[in-house]
């Protein structure tokens, strides 16, 4: 990661920011899958990476309320000119410790199988992944399962 990246907290008037990036950053319409109620009220368990000011990344995840257990990653990115050199994975041990300090022990998330740059990233980071499951969100949305131990 480059070392001129900062890491914080997230706060709720990030979302403009974020929001504003994510189609661009993927490069097709995404924006649909954060809705604003996760920095509302997950922005204390979420993650900003700034690079003088900009936005150079993020993490949204929360501790589960209802699998004391268990956290999940909602959305996470990096902008392009970022990727590739550890920023994700920063953010994403960055959420493993936060976890881990809640006392859980597992972390989840959820893409669709057709998303494999995301599915060898969850890969490589521990997480087992599941076989597609039809209609995980909807009759006609299939997706594959992560789930990492923590510890």
């Amino acid at each position: 990661m480059e070392h001129d990246i900062r890491l914080r907290t997230a706060a709720a008037a990030d979302y403009d920011r974020i929001i504003a990036r994510l189609d661009d950053w993927w490069g097709r319409p995404v924006r649909q899958a954060l809705p604003r109620l996760f920095l509302d009220h997950f922005h204390a368990t979420s993650f900003v990476a700034e690079r003088d000011g900009d936005l150079a990344g993020f993490l949204i995840g929360f501790m589960s309320p209802s699998m004391p257990d268990a956290a999940y990653i909602h959305f996470a990115g990096v902008h392009p000119h970022f990727r590739g050199n550890g920023l994700a994975r920063v953010l994403y041990q960055r959420f493993f410790e936060l976890a881990a300090a809640d006392g859980r022990h597992v972390v989840r998330a959820v893409t669709a199988p057709s998303n494999t740059g995301s599915v060898a990233f969850h890969t490589a980071m521990g997480f087992t992944v599941t076989e597609p499951i039809p209609g995980y969100d909807g009759p006609s949305s299939g997706k594959v399962l992560f789930e990492r131990c923590l510890g």
